[in-house]
C-alpha cells in the first residue's frame, strides 16, 4: 500500500555551493536508517553525489532524490545543487517540493545562493526553514548570521533554537518554544538545565516567537493582547501558520559534519512543514474542455503526475523523475500523456536514494518516485489517467545565456557528439543544442561555464564521444554605402564553341526584400531574355560572399542595364560567370562595409552593482535605453553588438558575486567601426 499523503513531506534542500546541504543530506538518512554510516563529500562516498563528475569535483552537480522514515513520517529529500550553473535543477525541485529547508553557513551574512533560494521560496510561496551550518567551525557566528537574515527579511525570521556554545563550539542548544536545554551526548542529547546566562535571552525571543505566533492567527492574537502570553501549544499552532503562509522562518543551527542537532532538524521539519495533502491545488488544463482547473492532492481521485526530472544514461536507459498530484499510479497501468499525445505503459516503479532503485508497485498522491522504459515522455511533462487528461503548467526553465561552437575531435564522430549532446539535453532542460543557419555551427547553449564544461565530460564519459567547444562564429553581414557601376566580361576559347558574355550592372543600397534585389533594365535585347536569369543567377551566388570578409551581403539592388553577347559562343554559365566578375568590381567600389549583429538586453541587478553594469557596458560599445525597479532590484535595458557580449554571462557573474541574471534578443545590423573588420582580418 502507497503511503498517506498526510504522512509525507517532501523538502527541497536548497542554498550556496558548498555549505553542506549534501552533508546534511547524508546526516538525515543516518539518523533515519536509510544508511549505515555517513558517506563524506571529500571521499566521494555520500548518497547524493554520485556521478563521477560529483565525486572528481566534490560538489553536487544534478538535483538528487532520497528518502527515509522518521516518527512514522516519510520525508522525501531534493538535494539540490548551489552554483549558479545549475538553476534549472533548482526550479525542477521546486515543482516537487512542498518546502524548502534553506542551508547556510554561519558566516555572519547572508550568502548569495541562499539568498537565490529565499527569494523564489517567496516568489512560488514555498514554506521555508533556515539550517545555520558548521556550528562546529571556529569562526562561527550564529547571532551575526541571524542578525544578517533577520535584516535582509524583516519581520519573517523566527529562531526556535539558541545554540548553548563553548569555546566558540555548539555543545547543545535551547528550544525556544518549550523551554528546554539539550546538551550534546553520544547516545544523542540529554536534557540539562538552562546556564543562566541564557535566560535573558530566552525570555525575549520566547516573547518574539509568541508575537509572530499571534500575528498568524486571529483568536491567538486577541488572546496574547488579553494575557500577555501563549502556551507552547498555541504558540507551535501560530508558527506553522505563519510557515504555511510564507510570513515565518524558522531558524535552526548545527553541524551536519558532526551530526549535531540535526534530530531535532528533523523533529521541527516533521512538525512544522507542510503534509504532502495540505500543498496548494496545482494549475492545469483539462484536456478535453481546454479549460483551466486546479488539481487537489487526492488519493482517490483520477490519477495525474508530472515528471520534474529526467536521467538518462545510455545502458540502463531513461529513468523519469515524478511526483504523483492525484490518485495512485500502479505498476501495469497505461497513462496519457498529454503533452505528446502518446499512451505509455507503466512497467516499474521505484522509490530513489541516490542511484539505489527500490522497485514498489505503487505510488500515491503526493509521493515521488521514478519510472522508467518511457518511450515519449521527458521533463515537465504530465502523465494522467485516460479517462481523465490534465495537463499541468511546464516547469519554467532559464534560456540559455552562454553558447558555444561544438566540433567532433575525431573526425567520422559527428553523429555520436550530437546525438549525445541531444540526450544529454534530455537530462537537463536549462541545456540546449541548436543550429546557427547563418554560420552553419552547431551551439551548446547552457547557463556558464561550468555547466558546459561538465556536458563535456559527460558526454565522453557516458556516451565515449570527444568534442572540441570553441567559442562561436559572430555571424556578420555586408552591405555597401555607396552606389558603383561595373562591367563583367567572361570570355573563354578552347576549341571549338567557346563561351562568351558581357554584362553592365549597377550596385546600390537598398534591396526591396533587405537582402537583394534584381532588376532587368536592360533595352534593345544587348542581353537576350533566354541569358538574365543566368545574370540573376551568377548574383546570387555571388552574393554569399563579400568582399571584406567573406560574410553574406544584404540589403543590395542590382541593376542589368546593358551587355554584349555572342550568337554563337553566348551561353548562360558564360553570363552566371561574367554577373560574378562585375559583382567582384563593382561591390569593391560601392564603399563596402561590416554589418554587426546587435542584441537587446535586460540586465537585472542589485542596485549596488548599476554602476559597475553600465561602466562595463561603455567599454563593450552598449548603449543604455533605460531603467526600472522590479521587485526591489534594477532592471538595466541596453543594446550591445552580439560580439562583445559573447562571453556575457562570465563576466556579469563576476561583476556581481553571482546576484545578476540577463537575457538577450537579437534586434537587427549595424555598421561596424574599422576596428571590427581589423580584427576579422587578423583572424
Amino acid at each position: 500500500m502507497s503511503i498517506s499523503a498526510t504522512n509525507i513531506r517532501n523538502i527541497a534542500i536548497v542554498g550556496h555551493s558548498g555549505e553542506g546541504k549534501t552533508t546534511l543530506t547524508e546526516a538525515i538518512l543516518y539518523n533515519g536508517g536509510a544508511i549505515e554510516r555517513m558517506g563524506k563529500t571529500d571521499n566521494g562516498t555520500t548518497v547524493s553525489d554520485f556521478d563521477e563528475q560529483e565525486i572528481a569535483r566534490k560538489t553536487s552537480i544534478s538535483l538528487s532524490l532520497s528518502y527515509l522514515t522518521w516518527k512514522g513520517v516519510k520525508l522525501n529529500l531534493l538535494d539540490v545543487p548551489g552554483f549558479y550553473d545549475f538553476e534549472g535543477e533548482f526550479n525542477s525541485a521546486m515543482r516537487a517540493a512542498g518546502a524548502a529547508l534553506v542551508v547556510a553557513g554561519a558566516g555572519g551574512a547572508v550568502t548569495v545562493g541562499a539568498e537565490k533560494a529565499i527569494a523564489q521560496c517567496l516568489r512560488l510561496k514555498k514554506p521555508t526553514v533556515i539550517f545555520i551550518n558548521g556550528m562546529d567551525k571556529e569562526n562561527a557566528d550564529y547571532p551575526g548570521t541571524v542578525r544578517a537574515f533577520r535584516e535582509q527579511y524583516k519581520g519573517k525570521i523566527a529562531p526556535i533554537q539558541i545554540p548553548i556554545m563553548e569555546g566558540n563550539k555548539m555543545t547543545g542548544y535551547i528550544n525556544v518554544i518549550t523551554g528546554k536545554g539539550y546538551k550534546f551526548a553520544a547516545s544523542g542529547v540529554e536534557e540539562i538545565a538552562i546556564p543562566a546566562s541564557y535566560q535573558s535571552e530566552l525570555e525575549e525571543m520566547q516573547n518574539a516567537l509568541q508575537e509572530a505566533a499571534a500575528e498568524n492567527d486571529e483568536e491567538l492574537l486577541e488572546k496574547y493582547f488579553d494575557e500577555g502570553s501563549l502556551t507552547p501549544e498555541e504558540t507551535v499552532m501560530g508558527i506553522r501558520k505563519g510557515i504555511h503562509s510564507i510570513n515565518v522562518i524558522p531558524v535552526l543551527a548545527g553541524s551536519a559534519l558532526l551530526n549535531k542537532g540535526v534530530i531535532n532538524l528533523m523533529n521541527e521539519l516533521v512538525e512544522y512543514l507542510p503534509q504532502a495533502a495540505e500543498r496548494a491545488p496545482l494549475s492545469a488544463l483539462d484536456v478535453k474542455t481546454e479549460k483551466p482547473v486546479t488539481v487537489e492532492c487526492d488519493e482517490n481521485g483520477a490519477f495525474a503526475a508530472q515528471v520534474f526530472k529526467t536521467a538518462v544514461d545510455p545502458f540502463v536507459g531513461k529513468l523519469n523523475y515524478l511526483r504523483v498530484c492525484r490518485g495512485v499510479l500502479r505498476s501495469g497501468m497505461t497513462v496519457l500523456n498529454p503533452n505528446t499525445n502518446t499512451e505509455e505503459r507503466i512497467n516499474a516503479i521505484y522509490l530513489i536514494t541516490g542511484k539505489k532503485q527500490t522497485p514498489v508497485q505503487e505510488l500515491g498522491a503526493g509521493d515521488i518516485g521514478a519510472v522508467n522504459k518511457l518511450s515519449d515522455t521527458g521533463t515537465g511533462d504530465t502523465l494522467c489517467d485516460l479517462n481523465a487528461p490534465v495537463k499541468f503548467d511546464p516547469i519554467e526553465f532559464p534560456e540559455p545565456v552562454l553558447s558555444m561552437a561544438v566540433n567532433a575531435t575525431v573526425r567520422g564522430t559527428e553523429d555520436k557528439v550530437f546525438g549525445g549532446l541531444y540526450r544529454l539535453a534530455e537530462e537537463d532542460k536549462s541545456f540546449k543544442v541548436v543550429r546557427n543557419n547563418e554560420t552553419g555551427e552547431t551551439l551548446a547553449c547552457g547557463q556558464g561555464e561550468v555547466q558546459l564544461e561538465i556536458i563535456k565530460k559527460k558526454l565522453k564519459s557516458k556516451f565515449g564521444a570527444d568534442a572540441d567547444f570553441t567559442t562561436p562564429t559572430v555571424a556578420y553581414r555586408e552591405a555597401i554605402t555607396g552606389k558603383a557601376e561595373a562591367e563583367g566580361k567572361h570570355k573563354k576559347q578552347t576549341g571549338g564553341a567557346g563561351q562568351f558574355g558581357v554584362v553592365e550592372i549597377r550596385f546600390e543600397p537598398g534591396a526591396a526584400d533587405g537582402v537583394f534585389e534584381f532588376v532587368d533594365a536592360v533595352v534593345g535585347g544587348t542581353v537576350p531574355k533566354q541569358f538574365i536569369p543566368a545574370v540573376e543567377k551568377g548574383l546570387r551566388e555571388a552574393i554569399q560572399k563579400g568582399v571584406l570578409a567573406g560574410y553574406p551581403m544584404v540589403n543590395l539592388k542590382c541593376t542589368l542595364y546593358d551587355g554584349k553577347y555572342h550568337p554563337v559562343d553566348s551561353k548562360e554559365v558564360a553570363f552566371v560567370s561574367a554577373a560574378k566578375l562585375a559583382y567582384d568590381d563593382g561591390i569593391r567600389r560601392a564603399k563596402p562595409v561590416i554589418l554587426e549583429p546587435v542584441c537587446s538586453m535586460k540586465i537585472t541587478v542589485p542596485e549596488q552593482y548599476v554602476g559597475d553594469i553600465m561602466g562595463d557596458l561603455n567599454k563593450r560599445r552598449g548603449r543604455i535605453i533605460g531603467m526600472d525597479t522590479v521587485d526591489g532590484l534594477q532592471v538595466v535595458t541596453a543594446e550591445a553588438p552580439e560580439g562583445e557580449i559573447l562571453t556575457y554571462a562570465t563576466s556579469l557573474r563576476s561583476m556581481t558575486q553571482g546576484r545578476g541574471k540577463f537575457s538577450q534578443e537579437f534586434v537587427r545590423y549595424e555598421q561596424a567601426p574599422d576596428s571590427v573588420l581589423q580584427s576579422l582580418k587578423a583572424n
